[in-house]
């Protein structure tokens, strides 16, 4: 398990030791240039698009768990839907919308008369368009935190506010919120590292950030060396939303006790604002994924005769393929540091698990960075080896091929399925592997009589959701794929790249669509936990 570490741990070692070999003459470049603009427009993106996530999220929740009114029960699951739309593709959606040629401002020029400088239309393309577009797809990160916190909370708390005066106002500020601070942070923090993890949006709205800095000075300039330092640099921003997140909850001064299990009734209220209530949350669903799935479809079915060919089923053979393996693999290394910690609960194995387990909130450009420069120095040493003895150079063994798409994918998705194993192993008492052994059973066979099929389904929800966050990732697919090997993302980008919003439809709502499987399975958990 050591070793296991050590290799996934490799690629975040390599972009922070790239800082040993300073590129002063680039950086000096990039400090004239560019580089005020990676950092303000990165910091700003992600703390606005964290705020805004933190309010929606919030406001949802809270009136989902406090109030019983009309659709209520149509909004609980609705409100998570965005999380099946990624980002990009929803920047894809709004800017053949809301863009010059789009049908609204066409719409407006016809019905008014008007033309281009006649009148002013907000901007999508811009910094204030990426925010608008990732809070509409990132606030289910709160909002679902943010409704299991709440719907915990207890009776006694409320009766005790009401016996001493409070307002409802005052009960969800001073006592409601606090509670779930830890919970609406860690939300707010999960959308923030999204923030500034995105590629797609950012590249393609033209906004300079350090992910689209990375890819420039890589491809652009031809440095790996400045690329992978600006890749420490996005890192370190991102731990220190993790260290911030943490440090907020050094001292919690608001607690809850077990004892009280009563949950808190909801407030009926009268049709009018029942029905106004409705038509104001659902906005959020609306124009985070309602809007986009139906100008995708309607591109899909107007013009994809054409584009339904064999060059398409090899897409999704890719992606499908590329996905399902890549889960498979990612779950099965899981398992093996789950039922490792089980065996060994030591501080080593603790520790192991735990950074293994930061790679989620590596953006992909950085881990596709740490990925690629060990693997092309290996590259480089297997040719020498095989030229020395048998005369031959076998080319790109390792950087070139799936196997450095499958090291990203397990080094940035491997907390996903940790996070499900450790939940399904929890359910397993000490005393049946106990009972396993004393009747000479090995530790492999337990593992494999007992706790799979107890831990089944949360091996099920594992794949799925490792299947789909692959699915849907974009930057280090675009740097680490094979030559000539494209997935659904990768064609969904490129055609939206080269302004062909209509052709990028059906790849992007098949990626849409393969993210609803997950949804559903969290929408089910989250009514039955309510």
């Amino acid at each position: 398990m050591l070793a296991l570490s050590v290799v996934i741990l490799l690629p975040l070692l390599v972009v922070f030791l790239s800082w040993l070999v300073p590129q002063y003459e680039v950086w000096s470049h990039l400090a004239d240039t560019v580089l005020w603009d990676y950092f303000s427009n990165s910091l700003l993106l992600a703390f606005s698009v964290g705020f805004g996530c933190l309010c929606l999220g919030t406001a949802t929740a809270w009136f989902i768990v406090k109030y019983e009114f009309w659709g209520r029960r149509v909004l609980q699951w609705l409100m998570i839907l965005p999380l099946a739309m990624p980002a990009y593709i929803i920047a894809y959606t709004y800017t053949g919308l809301l863009d010059f040629a789009g049908p609204i401002q066409t719409l407006l020029r016809e019905t008014f008369n008007w033309s281009y400088g006649d009148y002013w239309f907000p901007e999508i393309r811009s910094l204030a368009g990426a925010i608008f577009v990732m809070v509409l797809v990132l606030y289910p990160y709160v909002y679902i935190l943010a409704r299991t916190a709440f719907s915990e909370q207890s009776k006694g708390l409320q009766e005790a506010s009401q016996s001493l005066g409070i307002s409802s106002w005052q009960y969800f500020c001073k006592v409601a919120l606090p509670l779930a601070r830890p919970a609406l942070l860690m939300g707010a923090a999960l959308a923030m590292m999204e923030a500034f993890a995105d590629y797609g949006t950012v590249q393609y709205f033209g906004v300079n950030t350090f992910t689209t800095g990375i890819f420039r000075t890589w491809f652009g300039m031809g440095n790996q060396l400045a690329a992978s330092q600006l890749a420490a640099l996005l890192c370190t921003f991102v731990l220190v939303v993790l260290l911030l997140e943490k440090w907020s909850r050094r001292q919690i001064k608001y607690y809850q006790r077990g004892q009280d299990k009563r949950k808190i009734a909801r407030i009926k209220l009268t049709t009018a604002r029942s029905v106004g209530l409705f038509f104001l949350l659902i906005m959020a669903p609306v124009f985070g994924f309602l809007i986009p799935v139906g100008q995708l479809l309607y591109w899909t079915i107007n013009f994809a005769s054409s584009d339904l060919d064999w060059s398409f089923l090899t897409l999704v053979w890719n992606s499908f393929s590329l996905a399902a393996g890549a889960s498979v693999l990612i779950v099965f290394i899981a398992v093996l540091y789950g039922y490792a910690q089980r065996l060994n609960p030591k501080p080593i194995m603790k520790i192991q698990v735990q950074t293994v387990s930061l790679g989620y909130a590596i953006p992909g450009t950085v881990i596709a960075v740490g990925v690629l420069v060990p693997l092309s120095w290996a590259d480089i040493q297997l040719n020498k080896l095989t030229d020395y003895f048998w005369g031959a150079t076998p080319g790109l063994i390792l950087s070139g091929t799936v196997v450095a798409l499958l090291l990203a994918y397990t080094v940035r998705f491997l907390a996903v399925a940790l996070q499900n194993v450790e939940t399904g192993l929890s359910r397993v008492t000490p005393s049946m592997d106990e009972a396993a052994r004393s009747l000479g059973a090995k530790p492999n066979k337990v593992l494999w009589k007992i706790h799979f099929p107890i831990m089944r389904a949360s091996i099920l929800s594992a794949v799925l959701l490792v299947f789909v966050d692959v699915l849907k990732e974009l930057p280090a697919t675009l740097i680490l794929r094979p030559f000539n090997f494209d997935t659904l993302a990768v064609s969904a980008f490129q055609f939206a790249s080269d302004e062909r919003l209509i052709d990028a439809a059906m790849p992007a709502i098949a990626i849409v669509f393969a993210g609803l499987f997950p949804v559903i399975l969290l929408s089910r958990a989250l009514d039955k936990h309510a």
